[in-house]
């Protein structure tokens, strides 16, 4: 399997992405069903401070976030989803984010009370 793609009729190699190292994922749902006033997106919007604050924006324990527009579990959101632990936490206000990354992405415990699924094959963190 090849990567190059052809571009006008020349034949161009495709750069292989780069990714920064990264401990876990959070993935957060912004859909527009997840919560009707935008909360989700604010949410989202406040992480790279939130991160900065714990440490947790570069280093051994940085976390990479990411917007996704479902998660098909449309009910007490905002919706996120912390990986490859395999966490899905629902109800994330402001105040239960920061509990989340203080306990669960700082400290290595997720948040038991907020957890609403737990992925195949996940075992406590």
């Amino acid at each position: 399997m090849s990567n190059s793609g052809v571009e006008g009729g020349m034949v161009a190699e495709i750069a292989k992405p780069k990714m920064q190292y990264y401990k876990r994922h959070l993935l957060v749902c912004v859909g527009l069903r997840c919560t009707q006033d935008g909360e989700s997106q604010k949410l989202f919007d406040s992480l790279g401070e939130k991160f900065k604050a714990a440490g947790i924006d570069q280093g051994e324990l940085r976390v990479k976030r990411t917007r996704t527009q479902c998660f098909a579990t449309c009910t007490s959101g905002p919706i996120l989803s912390v990986q490859p632990d395999g966490i899905w936490y629902y109800n994330v206000t402001a105040a239960n984010l920061d509990r989340i990354i203080r306990e669960h992405l700082v400290g290595g415990k997720p948040v038991e009370d907020l957890i609403y699924h737990r992925g195949p094959g996940c075992v406590a963190v």
